[in-house]
């Protein structure tokens, strides 16, 4: 079949078979070999052809499987450093596999899997995709079989992780019919969604997230709407008078990009804790004289929720905003598990409350 011609694989399904293909070679797979082999991409590979579309498909994959936490390395040729066509990619094993004790019986794998397709059609978070993929891969050895590039097994699996929020398959229709859009939206630091009238521009995926590319009619400005922040239904009307333009997806994942060189944020971590390791694994993420991570992003609620998670392993220096931010989340998760009819004893609250007011974000 036609590379134009082959049928869309989901993008969390090429993920997952990206990352049990590294898993499963210990000499690592080259660009090509990955292009050619490994569900995703070799439906749209074209042997001697133009890829250039599917290797920055790839360099794109490879930043949110490493923004999930996921240790890919890249390993470079004896006798020809610098050459990108003869890196070879690998995850190593050791440092993926499950803690020691805690295996999985076929009956618990086979439910976990069943509740991974009872939410397809929801919205999981980027800690419960992680999960998914460590839980998955680890089945890998069930079939031993291999093809010439080492990778094994790929033909006798299908999964069928759907990582994708409800808001998704009726925008990715109203793209193929050029209609607008309505529905409801919550911004960071509101309570109460607001309505939004829109013509879709384009559906991209960034650091790992969904995000919809729109044109808003109230302003006549382009802006990105995070997918996990539509609740309720998705409306579409004037089908066929909003098409999008050539190029919007390319264009949106560019502007992504942008913000996201520009926007760091300076974290101290807890040497050896799971933030540093995750934290330090994530794109562009360096690590100045003092040990304090400078990481990226583009939306700074969403990094202060998964810094939030942490708990004690993190802090936030700078910026302000920021801090203030995971200060926020830490005082609301204190007041949800603070019984109210206790009395306001300041000796009697919870030690989370101590951290939350002494100014340093414990994310």
């Amino acid at each position: 079949m036609p590379a134009s011609r082959a049928p869309r694989v989901p993008a969390e399904e090429r993920l997952f078979s990206l990352v049990l293909a590294l898993l499963s070679t210990e000499a690592g797979l080259t660009k090509a070999e990955i292009l050619a082999n490994v569900q995703g991409y070799r439906q749209r590979f074209t042997p001697g052809g133009d890829n250039a579309s599917l290797e920055r498909q790839f360099e794109r994959d490879k930043d949110d499987v490493r923004d999930l936490g996921i240790p890919l390395e890249t390993i470079e040729t004896p006798g020809a450093a610098g050459n990108n066509q003869t890196l070879r990619y690998r995850i190593p094993k050791g440092e993926y596999d499950l803690p020691l004790d805690v295996r999985f019986t076929p009956d618990e794998s086979a439910l976990l899997s069943l509740a991974a397709m009872a939410w397809r059609e929801g919205a999981l978070s980027t800690d419960s995709r992680r999960a998914l993929l460590k839980v998955r891969s680890a089945g890998s050895d069930d079939d031993g079989s291999t093809n010439a590039q080492g990778v094994a097994g790929m033909g006798a699996y299908a999964p069928r992780l759907r990582a994708r929020d409800a808001a998704f398959e009726p925008l990715r229709s109203a793209l193929d019919r050029g209609a607008a859009v309505r529905f409801d939206y919550i911004t960071p630091g509101e309570h109460a969604p607001r309505r939004r009238d829109l013509a879709p521009l384009a559906l991209v995926q960034h650091g790992g997230r969904w995000m919809l590319a729109a044109h808003e009619f109230s302003t006549g400005g382009t802006k990105n709407y995070l997918l996990s922040r539509i609740v309720g239904p998705v409306s579409v009307h004037q089908v066929g008078q909003h098409p999008a333009p050539a190029g919007a997806a390319e264009k949106a994942l560019a502007e992504l990009d942008r913000v996201w060189a520009e926007r760091t944020a300076r974290i101290a971590v807890v040497p050896g804790s799971d933030a540093e390791r995750r934290l330090r694994r994530r794109r562009g993420t360096e690590v100045d004289d003092d040990g304090v991570l400078v990481v990226h992003h583009v939306d700074p609620q969403i990094l202060a929720e998964e810094l939030a998670a942490f708990g004690p392993e993190v802090r936030v220096l700078d910026p302000a905003a920021l801090r203030e931010r995971v200060v926020a989340r830490l005082r609301a998760l204190v007041a949800d598990h603070t019984d109210d009819d206790r009395p306001a004893d300041a000796d009697d609250r919870p030690a989370d409350a101590d951290h939350a007011d002494a100014g340093g974000a414990r994310g």
